[in-house]
């Protein structure tokens, strides 16, 4: 093989990402891309998964972004195939995922002139990249620059100017496609990437996560000069903590919550749901008009980002609280638009918290939540044993929380898995839950579980039938990989979470089937056999069945049933907390 620019400049760019700390790529085939491919896979410190889907692949580095905390590293070939990175790109910015998008390109000669395979790639994400670099063709002549190029988008990714999220390099390669590479650029000789970002309190390296500096007895509550008291006359005034994914300091939050006497309401992705004074009900408890009129609360402080329960919201929206906002990066949230001071940092909820006084009499905001909710539990207990014989859905959810090993994770589809989990489900402190919540949507989400599950740990995905069959090209090849992975679909043929919506009631029937019901008919174990994974029926092999690797459990449902389910457990809470 010829010794090429485009193979000597690849290898330099994989160098400079494993200097970082980068471990992970995936690849969908492609001749374009060829000369990052090759790198990549000729790199034995790069872990190369190969999809046959661009979709597949970029869900796939997201999830991995998710598990690892580091930035994994997509590549496409030219032409359409970069547009189906675009969902992933998106997830990964409103989530605050690290993720390296590499799009092959041809070259600016072949642009606008009908050649196959190219489109317009400048710029194709748009505002949804920390970074878009465009270097052009790979010259020699430009070979000081390459390794900047490579340690910079790895602090862009990773959040060192800003938060984390995707960075998107455009790269066009002319043919020859296939070389070896000559000689590198050298690299900083203690082995270190190229560029290091330092902040005022902390330092780290490309890739590394930024460690600072913990406030002092004495910090000032970032709370100063904005009028909001947590505190009154020697006693905290009455209040309520929200904490959702990305929540700073879970442990410092809990503390802060403990010391005012407030109830915690959180989802399992916030790393609070099993604190002393979590409440987990509270989506049917708010049901309740005259519940939600006694929790009124002077002050609500949402951590990290906004929960699925839509009732949650509502109350939040309707409430004369003030309400606080405290994310870890400088990122907007305030769906209900009724927030009156946003605070950023990962400092922040420990600031708080030595900001209190040392002698301070909690509020009692929190027996009051943690009664109900104890009155709550037993309703949805009885709710599900009188629902008869079979596993219903919000049992389902239960359960798959339940069976995850310990330090192992939990994928959640969005529509109705992700909201039976947090409604319902009880706490696992030992184990990561994750969901794609920044955009919501049902594409990705068996990718994101096979990169989540090839960080190396056991994995169980929630999914519902619609959201398998959107990602059923992951299935591809899916027997071969190395990972531990279980997906369980519930399987009630069709978009069960329109069941709750007004649609339902108020459509003919032959309407809302056709337009929301979306039956499907597909043989989900026929698809699974198609693709060589087994396929049991729930709950099939639990937890110490020594069952390893990819494989497929269907719990079946009805879209009608599992909705007067729910209606009839909401009922059941609202009675009991009302009696």
């Amino acid at each position: 093989m010829l010794t090429t620019a485009a193979a000597t400049f690849c290898a330099t760019l994989v160098d400079e990402w494993v200097r970082a700390g980068l471990t992970d790529a995936c690849i969908a085939p492609g001749s374009r891309s060829t000369p990052l491919a090759m790198a990549l896979a000729a790199d034995e410190r790069i872990e190369v998964h190969v999809f046959h889907d661009e979709r597949a692949a970029a869900f796939a580095a997201l999830g991995l972004g998710l598990a690892t905390g580091r930035p994994a590293i997509v590549v496409s070939t030219s032409g359409t195939a970069a547009t189906h990175f675009h969902g992933a790109v998106v997830e990964a910015d409103l989530s605050s995922v690290p993720l390296i998008v590499c799009t092959a390109d041809r070259p600016p000669e072949l642009w606008d002139i009908g050649a196959p395979q190219t489109i317009d790639q400048g710029r194709l994400y748009g505002s949804a990249v920390r970074l878009y670099a465009e270097p052009g063709v790979p010259d020699g002549a430009a070979s000081a620059s390459w390794r900047s190029l490579a340690a910079r988008v790895v602090i862009e990714a990773a959040g060192g100017m800003q938060r984390p999220g995707p960075v998107h390099l455009n790269l066009s390669f002319r043919d020859p496609l296939v070389g070896e590479p000559g000689e590198l650029p050298p690299g900083r000789s203690d082995g270190g990437p190229w560029h290091r970002l330092i902040h005022a309190s902390s330092v780290a390296a490309a890739g590394d996560e930024v460690k600072t500096e913990q406030p002092s007895a004495a910090a000032t509550s970032p709370l100063a000069g904005t009028g909001v008291e947590l505190h009154r006359e020697g006693a905290a005034v009455p209040g309520v903590v929200i904490a959702g994914a990305g929540t700073p300091d879970p442990g410092t939050v809990t503390a802060l919550a403990e010391r005012l006497g407030w109830p915690i309401l959180a989802d399992h992705r916030s790393g609070c749901r099993a604190a002393p004074l979590a409440v987990t009900h509270f989506d049917s408890m708010l049901r309740s008009e005259a519940f939600a009129e006694d929790a009124r609360a002077e002050v609500i402080i949402r951590f990290g980002e906004a929960l699925a329960s839509k009732v949650l919201g509502q109350w939040l929206s309707r409430s004369t609280a003030t309400v606080v906002s405290v994310v870890a990066e400088n990122r907007w949230s305030d769906p209900e638009r009724n927030v009156a001071a946003h605070v950023t940092g990962r400092d922040a909820p420990a600031r708080l918290l030595s900001s209190l006084p040392a002698e301070l009499e909690a509020s009692p905001a929190a027996g009051d939540w943690l009664d109900a909710d104890r009155r709550a539990a037993d309703a949805v207990d009885g709710s599900l044993a009188d629902a008869g014989p079979g596993p219903s859905e919000i049992e389902v959810a239960c359960e798959v929380v339940q069976r995850v090993p310990a330090g192992g994770a939990l994928v959640l589809s969005s529509s109705m898995p992700v909201r039976d989990v947090e409604w319902f489900a009880p706490p696992r402190p030992d184990i990561d839950v994750y969901a794609n919540r920044g955009a919501n949507g049902i594409d990705g989400v068996v990718s994101t579980a096979i990169g989540v599950a090839a960080s190396g740990r056991p994995t169980i995905v929630l999914v519902g039938d619609v959201a398998f069959l959107h990602d059923s090209t992951a299935l591809i090849a899916l027997d071969d990989r190395s990972i531990d992975l279980e997906i369980v679909i519930v399987d009630n043929d069709g978009g069960g979470i329109f069941s709750f919506l007004p649609q339902a009631q108020q459509l003919p029937a032959e309407t809302y089937e056709l337009l929301f019901g979306t039956p499907h008919g597909t043989d989900l174990e026929r698809l699974a056999a198609a693709h060589g994974l087994p396929c049991q029926t729930w709950p099939g092999d639990g937890p110490g069945s020594g069952v390893r690797g990819p494989r497929i459990t269907i719990a079946r449902s009805e879209r009608h049933a599992n909705a007067t389910l729910h209606e009839a457990v909401n009922r059941a809470v609202v009675k009991a907390i009302e009696a």
